[in-house]
């Protein structure tokens, strides 16, 4: 594939934390998904952004993490292998002065008011205007911890003196306690030049508190569900320092931590029993650096509503369609196909809420109710209280419809392509692509296991029964005696590429990141523009 990763993206430390994990080579096919070039829809989402979150090792080798801002439009990307940023770095960064002198870093851009994000390494060096970065490794992330914010900017006033310890005061350890978003930093600089080599700055986020102090000098991390490529936890298995940063979102405050972790792989007695690792940390310096930044947040928590489970209906095997209603009984947002719907809930045992995002299932433009189709994880902490606590009645809390996964454009032929519960949006975009006009040409493809697990069919049957310019096919991996399908086997590019004509389609992809990555590695390589390929990625390794 042009512009891939030839190389195994992934470093020894890497890889033994997924073997470690039980998660399997990740390098066969994650490497095609980790590219060595910023898309052209993450270099516009980074150009957009406000600030960055930048990770690095100071001159004495400790890690740190920084948030970068500048003015209005201050980030640009010359080219898909570069951005630059025209601001100066405060003398008091823990980071300045290797940041003017060039080296390594590791970078995440997120949206804290639409939950999107991306990560990337590279080599930061001083211009005549600001900073040059080049692009090492790129990687894409799922919303699943971020908390909404939305931000304003101030003037930037005079730089207060930064305070530097060794451990933690007593008001730093409240704002650790009241935070539920920080950014972690770490590095691997073993080897030869390779595109694993450099840092890589993270996105961690929880219930208020989820970090916990035990003391001034040591913090306990919980790991979560992920994306299974560990890049955090391989770092640290070949090197233990880490740096941490936490925002004070009403102040610009950052408070940078730097010390050593270790990774415990199965916690016991954790304060966080969602948690499926446990990264501890010892405390070898701290920076408070009071009104750091230029830029305010506010949370997004007025902008819930109530919604009551108006009905449940189970749709297949371990998948459940929840229907929901404004408990005010005042009309709902609207919403765009492809989108989801975040939501809030307090599980009996669990210190704070737990928030998760759902795609939209159901026809888009209602008001009057929203359905949820989602599919029981035995490992996830909150399909399984929907699907074994939530009854009629229930009420949970959600915000408004959200995401940037929608049909990119009004005539072209779509072609919709899931697997498993992928296929809830894809059911939406159905729905919209029919009652827009019923004449551009879309290809309805699923992937399941069997006819048990796979849900939604009756609908999408008689959605396609009246919509002549419309067609469907269904894969089935492991069928059942008597299911009625198309091909036995997955999904795979070559399959949709035999049906799929002229040059104009946009393929709209959602499934597990393993999924997402074999088919869009294999459309790329058959010459299908990237620009017309997008993709959702769903589940606890989403």
């Amino acid at each position: 594939m042009a512009d891939a990763l030839v190389e195994n993206p992934f470093h020894t430390g890497e890889r033994e934390a997924q073997e470690r994990a039980g998660v399997g080579d990740m390098s066969e096919w994650a490497g095609g998904f980790i590219r060595d070039y910023l898309p052209e829809q993450h270099r516009e989402f980074h150009t957009s952004q406000p600030f960055l979150v930048v990770a690095g090792a100071d001159s004495d080798g400790r890690t740190w993490v920084t948030l970068v801002d500048g003015d209005e439009g201050f980030i640009r990307s010359p080219d898909k292998r570069s951005l630059t940023l025209n601001t100066q770095i405060d003398d008091q960064d823990p980071l300045a002065d290797v940041f003017n002198a060039g080296t390594d870093v590791g970078v995440v851009g997120i949206e804290l008011a639409t939950r999107r994000r991306n990560r990337f390494s590279g080599h930061i060096r001083k211009s005549a205007d600001g900073y040059d970065i080049d692009i090492r490794q790129t990687f894409g992330n799922c919303p699943q911890y971020i908390h909404e914010r939305a931000w304003t900017r101030v003037e930037r006033g005079i730089p207060v003196a930064a305070e530097k310890s060794s451990q933690l005061s007593r008001s730093q350890i409240a704002l650790i306690q009241r935070s539920d978003t920080m950014f972690i930093g770490s590095g691997h600089q073993q080897g030869a030049d390779v595109p694993s080599r450099g840092y890589d700055a993270s996105h961690r986020g929880g219930a208020p508190g989820f970090v916990h102090v035990s003391d001034a000098g040591h913090l306990h991390i919980p790991d979560y569900a992920g994306n299974n490529l560990f890049n955090t936890i391989g770092n640290l298995i070949t090197d233990p320092h880490v740096g941490l940063v936490f925002v004070d979102f009403e102040t610009g405050g950052l408070l940078h931590v730097s010390g050593r972790a270790t990774v415990d792989w199965q916690p016991k007695n954790a304060h966080d029993p969602d948690a499926w690792r446990m990264i501890n940390v010892e405390i070898d310096a701290v920076v408070a650096r009071p009104g750091a930044v230029s830029l305010r947040w506010a949370k997004q928590d007025h902008l819930t509503r109530r919604l009551k489970v108006a009905r449940r209906v189970k749709e297949a095997k371990d998948i459940t369609s929840f229907y929901l209603s404004p408990a005010d009984g005042k009309p709902l947002h609207s919403f765009e196909a492809g989108q989801h719907l975040p939501i809030e809930i307090q599980i009996p045992g669990q210190v704070g809420t737990s928030k998760r995002s759902y795609s939209l299932s159901g026809a888009p433009g209602s008001t009057s109710g929203y359905r949820l189709s989602i599919k029981r994880e035995e490992k996830g902490l909150v399909s399984r209280f929907f699907h074994d606590e939530l009854r009629e009645g229930s009420v949970i809390e959600a915000s408004n419809p959200a995401g940037d996964f929608v049909i990119p454009c009004s005539k072209c032929p779509l072609v919709l392509v899931s697997a498993g519960v992928g296929v809830t949006p894809m059911v939406s975009m159905l729905h919209a692509a029919k009652a827009a006009n019923g004449a551009r040409p879309v290809w309805f493809v699923h992937g399941a296991r069997n006819g048990q697990e796979h849900a939604l069919r009756n609908e999408v049957d008689w959605l396609l029964a009246d919509f002549p310019a419309a067609q469907q096919h269904i894969f089935y991996s492991r069928p059942n005696t008597g299911d009625t399908f198309d091909k036995n086997g997955r999904i795979t590019a070559a399959a949709l590429l035999e049906m799929v004509t002229g040059p104009d389609a946009h393929f709209m992809l959602c499934g597990s990141a393993r999924f997402l990555s074999e088919i869009t590695n294999d459309l790329e390589a058959a010459g299908i523009p990237a620009a017309n390929i997008h993709s959702e990625m769903f589940g606890p390794s989403a």
